[in-house]
């Protein structure tokens, strides 16, 4: 089938409990054959939301809702190696790419899909984890955004001291012994939600929302994403450093922060929201990685605040 000359993909609707209305389509980025879902609802503009590796659109359902009830629009999608989108290695649970500017050409093609739908003006950016490392990027090559929300970016990789040497190394010599497609040290084919019990998880405190995301991995195996390469480990890391040597864009930014964050490393967003002179960092006590999927009064904190600063900035 065919939405106005795209080719419509499959969206799982009960999966994600979001509004009513998705489109799902699949879009042409580079080579890589890539998942975009949008809702369009209300005027008050779009919100690009960028999610985190391993994540499917479905499991933004929720969050979308939340800002559609706002009057915002919504759009989305499974960056190239996760989700549904192409998976580049025969060994599909391998989170792999080559370098994160591949990652861009996800973001150009989901943005072309906005003005294509005609989807409100202007643009705001949701970018949480993974998505606010490659969100970053993309404010810093000019993305047409009025305001931004982070939601603990990967500004830098939450790993032991003794393997950021070991990282570096093996990266290195990864790709001319040919054993970059493997998987990076300590990881492996597992999906963490499928694989962990709710009791001690780095990604939550509330069991609902664990739940939630938990089911959609285990119910639809084609969501679930293991570990990453040491191809896209060794590319993560020198993003990081590259982004952490350039000043912050002159956009309005909040960045949201679990003081129990586990999952990416601490001190690089305290050092960046410190100098981002319009920007403001946002503490969520006891929260741990995943605020959006947090207990409800952190839930609620965040999309007001979100909705706050971009309404603000129309």
């Amino acid at each position: 089938m065919r939405h106005s000359g795209v080719h419509e993909a499959p969206f799982l609707a009960d999966k994600a409990s979001g509004p009513p209305g998705a489109v799902c389509v699949w879009l042409q980025a580079g080579t890589a054959r890539i998942r975009v879902a949008w809702w369009k609802a209300g005027d008050k503009g779009t919100v690009l939301l960028f999610p985190g590796r391993t994540e499917p659109v479905e499991k933004y359902g929720l969050a979308a809702g939340d800002l559609v009830a706002r009057g915002f629009s919504v759009i989305t999608l499974d960056w190239r190696g996760q989700g549904l989108t192409d998976r580049p290695l025969p060994d599909p649970m391998t989170g792999h790419v080559g370098s994160f500017a591949e990652y861009q050409q996800d973001v150009d093609a989901m943005l072309a899909e906005a003005l294509r739908a005609r989807l409100p003006q202007p643009y705001f950016m949701v970018a949480h984890s993974m998505g606010g490392c490659i969100g970053l990027r993309s404010l810093m090559l000019g993305l047409p955004i009025r305001a931004a929300v982070f939601s603990a970016p990967m500004w830098g990789i939450a790993m032991a001291t003794w393997l950021r040497p070991v990282a570096s190394v093996v990266g290195a010599v990864a790709r001319p012994l040919g054993y970059a497609h493997r998987y990076a040290p300590t990881t492996g084919p597992r999906a963490y939600l499928a694989s962990q019990p709710f009791e001690g998880n780095v990604l939550t405190t509330d069991r609902e929302m664990w739940d939630y995301m938990r089911r959609q991995v285990v119910e639809v195996p084609e969501f679930a994403l293991g570990g990453p390469s040491i191809a896209w480990l060794r590319a993560a890391l020198r993003e990081c450093a590259a982004l952490s040597a350039l000043a912050a864009p002159r956009v309005p930014v909040i960045c949201g922060l679990g003081t129990a964050e586990k999952v990416v490393d601490v001190p690089p967003i305290h050092r960046r929201m410190a100098g981002w002179s319009t920007g403001q960092l946002d503490l969520y006590p006891g929260a741990e990685h995943e605020i959006m999927m947090e207990v409800p009064a952190a839930r609620t904190r965040f999309f007001h605040r979100a909705v706050a600063l971009f309404e603000a900035n129309r």
